[in-house]
């Protein structure tokens, strides 16, 4: 059973019973309960044609919900209108579906759960062990979603920067379950990125691609995390930095920058350094400069620190770093970081201390626990 071949037909056919005037939330009820007859039919019987299979059985479910929830006439007019059978239609109607689930009625949360239920075709199950939830809550979040879209006609331009912060967020989960939410924002981003030609969406794939080829890198085999200077870059993806840096070279020649874009292409800088002490820090504070200039962000603010410290000592980044409001997530553990550097290992104990209190992982946490330790115990000697 080709469960991925299954997630990648999804949004076309949800969006093709959309075309037809089906509801959202009764179409995408009918797509889940072909996807799970496809599970249970394919394996004996492989149909010629996936997507025209899934089609049928989807609309047909639509229908029977239809014959039960509506008046005879309406019950009629649909059957009249059911296709012949044969192979779907051609059109894609995946960017609707995005613009749709990212839809600004709804709260990040469930712009990214229907998303990943709508258009990466998971069940409710993956989606709520992915976010370490019961499957009810979950499934009662899905709903809350649906109900909300219910009704609304995408008849105007969707926002992309609106679909884009969705798709970041599901690669910011990372990995839970037996779904890998990096892996499917790469590939929904891929998606994406083939119905769109947009700069910003292009940034944005190349930064999934430079963040996840460092993936191996960044836990021991103890699952502890290992700092970016410490990874071993032999264990780095080099043809998915490859491949991200040729998609962002592409994206920044058409002169139309965005904050992935600059974000990617801080990544870039890192990924082509060969050892952590060739990183190219002064140009990486150009690229923040431009990154804050775009989105004013405090955390673009508090990474820029870091890259300060590194090009023009600890001393600078810690006066770019007093600018900034100590209640920042990390604000602790980069102050930590650039007192250890500047050689005040008192403060940057108590400060990597502060900062495991507010971790907000197990991993995270005890790393920043054990770079207290760390420096308690150099103290002591």
């Amino acid at each position: 059973m080709d469960e991925l071949l299954l997630r990648t037909l999804t949004p076309g056919v949800l969006g093709i019973l959309v075309r037809r005037g089906a509801d959202f939330a009764a179409a995408e009820d009918a797509v889940q309960d072909a996807l799970v007859e496809a599970v249970r039919v394919w394996p004996a019987e492989p149909p010629r044609d996936p997507r025209g299979w899934l089609v049928t059985v989807a609309w047909r479910r639509f229908l029977d919900s239809a014959r039960a929830d509506t008046a005879r006439r309406r019950r009629e007019d649909l059957v009249d209108e059911e296709p012949a059978p044969g192979p779907a239609p051609g059109a894609d109607d995946t960017l609707r579906l995005y613009f749709l689930c990212a839809h600004p009625s709804l709260s990040p949360s469930s712009a990214v759960a229907l998303t990943l239920r709508a258009v990466g075709g998971l069940t409710t199950r993956q989606i709520a062990e992915a976010y370490l939830v019961p499957e009810a809550t979950m499934a009662q979040r899905i709903s809350r979603a649906k109900r909300t879209v219910r009704g609304v006609r995408l008849d105007r331009p969707g926002d992309v920067a609106t679909v884009l912060r969705v798709l970041y967020l599901v690669f910011n989960e990372g990995y839970s379950g037996d779904v890998d939410l990096a892996a499917e924002a790469v590939r929904l981003t891929r998606q994406l990125a083939a119905v769109i030609d947009h700069p910003e969406v292009a940034g944005l794939l190349a930064l999934m691609l430079l963040h996840h080829a460092r993936r191996a890198g960044r836990t021991a085999p103890d699952g502890s995390l290992v700092p970016l200077a410490e990874q071993d870059r032999g264990r780095w993806d080099t043809a998915s930095i490859a491949e991200g840096v040729g998609i962002l070279q592409a994206a920044l020649a058409r002169d139309r920058l965005g904050e992935f874009q600059a974000q990617a292409a801080i990544a870039a800088l890192h990924a082509d350094a060969p050892t952590a002490e060739e990183t190219d820090w002064v140009q990486i504070v150009e690229w923040y400069d431009e990154l804050v200039g775009l989105t004013g962000s405090p955390v673009a603010r508090l990474n820029r620190a870091v890259a300060v410290g590194e090009a023009d000592g600890p001393r600078a980044g810690l006066a770019a770093l007093a600018a900034l409001d100590d209640s920042l997530p990390r604000y602790s553990a980069v102050a930590a970081h650039l007192h250890e550097r500047d050689g005040d290992l008192v403060t940057a104990a108590r400060l990597y201390a502060e900062a495991a209190h507010r971790a907000r992982d197990v991993a995270e946490r005890d790393h920043l626990t054990r770079q207290a330790a760390r420096l308690n115990t150099r103290l002591r000697h």
